[in-house]
């Protein structure tokens, strides 16, 4: 599957812009409609996460699907089963913890639930709209003797959560959405949580250049600026070169509190910082 990454465009540029507009005449409309929204949320919710709640908020309300980054009910399936396919590929097991972060509509949760063990599937949104989106997934794939936990959240402390609990920790398009402070608690914290021979997985989006944000919602990082701030936190970070095959456009970074073993460390690409 051919990768759809541009690692070197600055969608800030205003170069890029004029290209773009020139090219794709018909989104101009859409775009800056969004432009207007996102500015005045951001002038009415000062601090990220109550800003990137509001953008939820808006968009859970038009689709529950498209809020979380699916246009379709068949893009929403096929990106569920490809986050599923490749943790089981990796060794999720029936019987392993999993803390699913930015959990969404279940897009992927639902095939989580279904496949892990009763309670042990835990997953945490920002979104209290998207959250109720992900009861009715739960319904409707009739899971709910899972009893999965789902939970609102306002940070990424896990402050109530217990420490080396979870085998498996996931944020898919979570820090593509995350300024550095976010993202930086995050791995200041997760290591607590993390049981022996246990691993975080996240997707970001990744540039080669200039890194920088588009709205405050899509969020472009170099991936040794990930890896070194998980370094910082005693945190082991490998990327995900595999992952990369799946030609899906965000990559993938593994950290874990213990070292990964060498024969499976795979060498990082060009462009990137090996951890």
């Amino acid at each position: 599957m051919a990768s759809r990454k541009n690692l070197v465009v600055d969608r800030t540029a205003l170069a890029h812009k004029a290209r773009y507009a020139l090219t794709h005449p018909h989104r101009i409309p859409a775009h800056l409609r969004r432009a207007g929204r996102d500015r005045w949320l951001a002038f009415k919710y000062r601090d990220h996460v109550s800003y990137y709640r509001a953008v939820m908020a808006s968009d859970t309300r038009r689709s529950p699907d498209a809020a979380v980054g699916s246009p379709t009910r068949e893009a929403w399936l096929q990106l569920g089963q490809l986050q599923f396919d490749y943790l089981r590929t990796h060794g999720l097991r029936p019987g392993h913890r999993m803390l699913d972060i930015g959990c969404g509509n279940l897009r992927a949760g639902w095939r989580f639930i279904d496949y892990l063990e009763p309670g042990n599937y835990y997953g945490t949104d920002i979104s209290p709209d998207v959250l109720i989106a992900a009861k009715r997934t739960l319904a409707e794939q009739g899971l709910q003797a899972k009893l999965p936990h789902l939970t609102l959240t306002q940070d990424l402390t896990f402050d109530f959560l217990p420490d080396a609990y979870f085998d498996v920790v996931h944020a898919h398009s979570v820090f593509s959405h995350s300024p550095l402070e976010v993202i930086e608690e995050c791995l200041a914290h997760v290591g607590r949580v993390l049981a022996p021979g246990g691993f975080f997985d996240f997707t970001f989006d990744r540039t080669l250049g200039t890194e920088h944000h588009v709205l405050r919602e899509d969020f472009y990082y170099r991936t040794e600026t990930l890896t070194s701030l998980a370094h910082r936190h005693g945190l082991r970070a490998r990327f995900m070169d595999d992952w990369e095959l799946t030609g899906h456009g965000q990559s993938k970074i593994r950290v874990s509190a213990e070292p990964f073993p060498a024969t499976t460390r795979p060498a990082a690409p060009e462009g990137t910082a090996a951890a």
